[in-house]
């Protein structure tokens, strides 16, 4: 190793700066004050948000349970109009006195369920559809306001 000659000077009246511990510790108290209070709010907007996810499930959950009620009473009720009118067909089969009156009334009865049928599927289909949307709107606005809430963050 070489030596590195030249002129060497001794400071004897440097301050350096001294270390205050109290100082340290308000800096520390402080930054520590400051995560407390961030840790605060985020807890306090992750609460809410859970709140309002559980709501939208809520409201969800019973909206799919009054839906699933009115698709059983539906149902129900295009079955009930079905085995009304077949009971109703078979009376009026049994007093048929020739085969071209049973032919006839029977081409109109198979018309007739095939009509019936097909707007009973057209309602229950309305009825699903209207039930999709109504099942799903809470939890799309729950997720539409959770997402303006973030952009306005």
């Amino acid at each position: 190793m070489s030596k590195i000659t030249g002129k060497t000077e001794t400071i004897e009246n440097v301050e350096f700066p001294t270390f205050d511990p109290s100082k340290a510790t308000e800096q520390v108290r402080a930054v520590a004050d400051q995560g407390v209070e961030q840790s605060k709010e985020v807890f306090s907007k992750l609460s809410s948000d859970a709140e309002t996810t559980q709501r939208a499930f809520e409201s969800t959950f019973d909206m799919a349970k009054a839906t699933s009620k009115e698709m059983l009473l539906k149902t129900i009720a295009a079955l009930e109009a079905n085995a009304e009118a077949g009971f109703t067909h078979l009376e009026a089969l049994v007093a048929v006195k020739s085969p071209s009156k049973f032919f006839e009334l029977q081409t109109a009865f198979v018309r007739k369920q095939i009509e019936n049928s097909a707007e009973q599927a057209k309602a229950l289909q309305a009825l699903m559809l209207r039930a999709t949307e109504d099942v799903s709107k809470p939890i799309k606005d729950a997720f539409e306001t959770a997402l303006k809430v973030r952009k306005a963050a």
